[in-house]
């Protein structure tokens, strides 16, 4: 007798929940930050019924404030190579490749998630994955070194990599094999407080740049932070100080807009830590570290190649009037640079629409579903005829300005540092053994097949009269 197979979105959100409930142990302030988030959706939920309504329809309204990602930072090309096999089994996938480099921040990085819209709307669990580029270590001795230290860790069990050839050679794995899978991988996320080198070797990695040091100095890739979705950011960074938390100066990504685009992201700032440190003797010497944080996100709508193009310049053009320090002391005057950017950037969802700035879900309005027929293939007047209606599509992906900003906020006052840029999407693909999605062709492809769908729909119907 064959064992049914777990589904792939099944274990996802196994390992999400077993993740957030690791988390929370680990780090209390999550759990707090949690209870927030939930109150301040719950609120904007009562305060906006068509926000309730748009939601029901095209989300899944029960898990809004349940964590939406994580994040982690690789060592080696063989650490990056097995987490995607480790993910695929969970039905996550590589999308979309970020150089942090353009923002001193020395990795390049994927987002590992669940692609197709079904598998989004069951869990929409993605891990933000990073992979140090050691080759932006201008000191070629501490390079060898940091190579060493990586290349003598296993960061996953032996338990987890032969579940996940199980689930490669049987096409899956039972409900038994499932739990073993999700209890052993969350094993490489656990915080470990004992460090893989003495304190003088993670003083000169911490000089060279703390990310390099947090990657290089431990014995796993420890989730750094979980994130839940809020449906007001805003709120949630004002109230943050009220339930003892310190946030970060600035909300990363756009300004507050009636239409949400894209990606905004605050968090609280990282905690320090205490760890232990080789003494040489066989001992340990007691010292502290500072890395794990809880983050917040907002989502908007995904933007076209050419509604992101419109995105990197005015978000260029902020920056050239304000740079925001990373101690957040003219956080008021890079906001105030942001707001006046944007500007230019449409902020209600026909005028979106129609400039081709963003990607939206099309389907059949009430009385386009009583309609009997249209032969119609004019999208436009189909929508001003009341048959047809849209939503935006939600983005589901990362900005890298963003998340080198969240890093450096949570390095440091002092961890803003200058990188060669040196996007290398090529290196990383041939580190990961496989090719990322381009998330523009995926947003492109759930638009047109919603739009197909509205069409066949109505012209069919003109046929059978």
């Amino acid at each position: 007798m064959t064992l049914e197979h777990v589904s792939t979105s099944d274990i996802r959100s196994a390992f999400s929940a077993a993740m957030s409930a690791m988390y929370r142990d680990e780090v209390p302030a999550y759990g707090t930050l949690m209870e927030l988030v939930a109150r301040v959706n719950k609120e904007a939920l009562a305060a906006d019924q068509s926000l309730r309504e748009r939601l029901e329809a095209t989300d899944n309204l029960e898990r809004i404030s349940e964590e939406r990602h994580g994040a982690i930072r690789l060592g080696t090309a063989e650490e990056l190579a097995t987490m995607r096999r480790v993910f695929a089994v969970m039905g996550m996938y590589p999308v979309g490749y970020y150089d942090l480099s353009t923002a001193g921040v020395p990795v390049h990085s994927t987002a590992f998630r669940p692609v197709g819209e079904a598998a989004l709307k069951r869990n929409p669990f993605r891990v933000f994955t990073s992979l140090l580029r050691l080759d932006l270590i201008a000191d070629a001795g501490l390079r060898e070194e940091a190579a060493h230290v990586l290349s003598k860790r296993q960061i996953f069990t032996p338990q987890a990599l032969e579940l996940t050839a199980k689930a490669e050679q049987e096409g899956g794995l039972s409900q038994d094999d499932a739990n073993r899978f999700v209890a052993e991988v969350l094993e490489t996320f656990r915080w470990h407080d004992k460090a893989n080198v003495d304190a003088a070797m993670y003083h000169r990695l911490h000089d060279a740049h703390r990310l390099i040091a947090d990657v290089v100095s431990f014995k796993g890739p420890h989730i750094n932070h979980l994130t839940p979705r809020t449906l007001d950011i805003d709120k949630v960074q004002a109230l943050m100080p009220d339930y003892g938390i310190a946030p970060k100066a600035v909300v990363e990504g756009p300004p507050t807009r009636k239409c949400p685009i894209l990606l905004r992201q605050t968090s609280f700032k990282a905690l320090e830590e205490p760890v232990s440190f080789e003494d040489g003797e066989g001992g340990w010497q007691t010292g502290s570290h500072t890395a794990r944080f809880g983050e917040i996100e907002q989502r908007g709508i995904a933007l076209t190649p050419k509604g992101r193009a419109l995105y990197d310049q005015l978000l260029e053009g902020s920056r050239r009037k304000v740079r925001p320090a990373a101690d957040g002391s003219n956080s008021a005057a890079y906001e105030a640079a942001l707001v006046e950017s944007f500007a230019d950037f449409p902020d209600d969802w026909a005028s979106i629409r129609e400039g081709d700035l963003g990607y939206f879900s099309y389907s059949l309005t009430e009385k386009g579903r009583a309609q009997r027929g249209s032969t119609s293939q004019d999208v436009d007047a189909l929508i001003a005829d009341g048959l047809i209606q849209f939503d935006p599509i939600v983005y589901e992906d990362f900005l890298p300005v963003s998340a080198a900003g969240i890093f450096q906020s949570n390095l440091g006052d002092g961890a803003q540092q200058e990188f060669l840029a040196s996007p290398n999407q090529q290196r990383f693909e041939a580190d990961l053994g496989a090719e990322v999605l381009n998330e523009f062709e995926h947003y492109a492809g759930m638009e047109q097949a919603s739009l197909d769908a509205c069409l066949h729909a109505l012209s069919n119907r003109a046929a059978a009269e």
